[in-house]
C-alpha cells in the first residue's frame, strides 16, 4: 500500500517543487519505488527529472477531466526507481472544469487507487494555491509535508495552510496528517534563520525535520540539467540534506509500524 505525501506551501519560492523532487528521488535510491505526481500547471516538477513537456502524450489533466488510466499517463525517469504522473499547461483549467464534476474533491483520489499497490510512496507536488487541485491532493493523501523558507515572509500564510488543511481533514480525509517541515534556504550564519526555524518549530514541535537544506548553488543549478540533486551532485550540501531528510522520513514510518 503506498504512502501518499503532498508537498504544500501556497507562498511561491519556498522550495517546494525542489523538495518534492528531491525527496522522492532520494526515496528511489534507497531502494523505495516512488511515483512523483505533478499538479502544478507551470511543470516544474516533470522538467525537474529530464521530461520534455512538448513530448508529452498524456499527463494528469487527462486522468483528472479526462478520466484516462493513471497507469496509462505514468513516464518512467532515468533515475533510480522513479516515475512520474507529468503535468502540461493544460492543467491551468482544471480548476474550473473540476467544479462541474459530482465529488469533484475526490476525483485524484479515486484516480490513484489502481495505482496503491505499485508504489512504496506517491510524492504530489501541489501548485502554490488553495484551490481544488490542492484540495484534491490532500483528499487523496496521508500526510502533508510543508517545505518553509527560513525568512519571515515565509511565515505569512502559514495560518491558512493550517486551516485548510484542517479543514479537508474535517470534511474528506480524516486520516490526513501533517508529517512534518522541511526548513530550506537556510544559512545557519544568519541570526534570521535561526530565529525563524526557532518561530517555525514553536508553531509544529516535534514535526520539524532534524536536516535543514542549505542555500546551495548546486541545488539551484540541478533543475535546468533536468536531474534532481542526487544525480547532478550527490555529495553537494544540498544533496547530502535531502538524502538525510528522506532516511528520516524512511524512519518515522518504520517507527509507526512498531
Amino acid at each position: 500500500m503506498a504512502k501518499i505525501i503532498s508537498f504544500a506551501n501556497q507562498k511561491g519560492g519556498v522550495g517546494k517543487t525542489t523538495s518534492a523532487i528531491n525527496v522522492a528521488a532520494s526515496l528511489g535510491s534507497l531502494g523505495k519505488q516512488v511515483l512523483l505526481i505533478d499538479i502544478d500547471p507551470q511543470g516544474n516538477c516533470s522538467s525537474g527529472v529530464g521530461i520534455n513537456k512538448k513530448l508529452i502524450k498524456g499527463s494528469v489533466y487527462d486522468v483528472l477531466i479526462n478520466k484516462a488510466s493513471a497507469k496509462q499517463m505514468i513516464i518512467k525517469t532515468p533515475y533510480e526507481n522513479l516515475s512520474v504522473l507529468p503535468s502540461t499547461i493544460d492543467l491551468a483549467g482544471a480548476e474550473l472544469e473540476l467544479g462541474d464534476i459530482s465529488h469533484r474533491e475526490a476525483v485524484l483520489k479515486n484516480a490513484l487507487a489502481e495505482l496503491n499497490d505499485d508504489y512504496d510512496y506517491i510524492i504530489i507536488d501541489l501548485p502554490p494555491s488553495l484551490g481544488l487541485l490542492t484540495i484534491n491532493a490532500l483528499t487523496a493523501s496521508n500526510s502533508v509535508i510543508v517545505p518553509m523558507q527560513c525568512e519571515y515572509f515565509a511565515l505569512e500564510g502559514l495560518s491558512q495552510l493550517v486551516y485548510t488543511i484542517k479543514q479537508v481533514k474535517e470534511m474528506y480525509n480524516p486520516k490526513l496528517e501533517l508529517e512534518g517541515v522541511i526548513l530550506t534556504m537556510f544559512d545557519g550564519r544568519l541570526n534570521l534563520s535561526l530565529a525563524v526555524a526557532a518561530e517555525i518549530k514553536k508553531h509544529f514541535p516535534g514535526k520539524t525535520f532534524r536536516n535543514a537544506v542549505p542555500r546551495n548553488v548546486r541545488l539551484s543549478e540541478a533543475p535546468s540539467h533536468g536531474k534532481p540533486i542526487l544525480y547532478y551532485d550527490k555529495y553537494s550540501r544540498g544533496g547530502l540534506a535531502y538524502l538525510e531528510i528522506s532516511r528520516e522520513l524512511l524512519e518515522r514510518d518504520s517507527s509507526d509500524l512498531l
